[in-house]
């Protein structure tokens, strides 16, 4: 049985890895950096790896027993219904370049169901978090998905894979597609960060193909907590699993929907 006092130790393991993963990543901003290819525009580098040890150091010295699943390593496989889900630098080609929207996303599954999340943005010192059916904060300030109820005053973001596949051209006709429906679009670059802005009003929606668990686990909690909702493209029921994101005030999903179906 998950007690207030293991949630609340749990949470707080949460909140210190990423605000110390952070802290390491920030330092590291605009120096020197050796860089490793996974894909044609798919990039890791020490500081991403750096940043994992950092957070799964802390995870294993507080809970040995629990599961992990993480970016940059071999995943933790045991009998645990806890597992941790993390990317511990979301926007790695921001970083890479000193674009300064990138964040560290950590989550934790238990019993097959997140229920909590963490993303910390170090460039701006904004850190969001939630904690299942206990709400949504940035800097532990309540927050809450925007009132807006049409696409057509709506301020969206999305993302595009690393490879020049199927999914990196569909979304362009879909783009286009949103684009002239919407009141404008943006690219961040994290989809961390694209979550977090959707759940504290800045986006009414995002989507994004071909996104990973440790992408979205966290940010997709803070969503739903904030009052947004999480689907796949045919409004079925999100799975950090799956290869469709689809983030909404709510108030829009439908709208988004029936672009999604072209």
């Amino acid at each position: 049985m998950l007690t207030d006092s293991i949630k609340e130790k749990l949470f707080n393991t949460a909140l210190i890895a990423a605000q110390s993963s952070g802290k390491y990543i920030h330092e590291k901003l605009n120096t020197t950096l050796k860089i490793d290819y996974k894909g044609r525009a798919n990039m890791v580098t020490q500081v991403d790896r750096n940043s994992e040890k950092i957070i799964t150091d802390l995870i294993k010295e507080n809970f040995p027993e629990h599961q992990i699943l993480a970016e940059e390593t071999t995943p933790v496989n045991n009998e645990s219904l806890f597992k941790w889900i993390i990317d511990p630098l979301d926007g790695t080609t921001n970083f890479i370049h000193g674009f300064p929207y990138f964040a560290v996303s950590i989550a934790l599954e238990y019993n097959d169901e997140i229920i909590m999340g963490v993303v910390l943005d170090p460039e701006r010192n904004e850190l969001f978090s939630a904690i299942k059916e206990r709400g949504a904060y940035m800097n532990k300030k309540p927050i809450h998905v925007s009132s807006i109820k049409n696409l057509s005053a709506s301020f969206l973001s999305t993302g595009f894979p690393y490879e020049l596949n199927e999914y990196f051209y569909k979304n362009i006709e879909l783009f286009r597609a949103f684009f002239e429906k919407s009141q404008d679009i943006r690219r961040v670059g994290s989809a961390a960060i694209d979550l977090c802005y959707v759940a504290c009003g800045r986006f009414e929606g995002f989507w994004e193909f071909d996104l990973n668990p440790w992408d979205v686990a966290a940010g997709a909690l803070i969503v739903t907590e904030a009052g947004g909702k999480m689907s796949d493209f045919s409004g079925r029921d999100f799975s950090i699993y799956e290869k469709q994101v689809l983030a909404t005030n709510s108030l829009i999903e439908k709208e988004m929907l029936e672009v999604l179906f072209i």
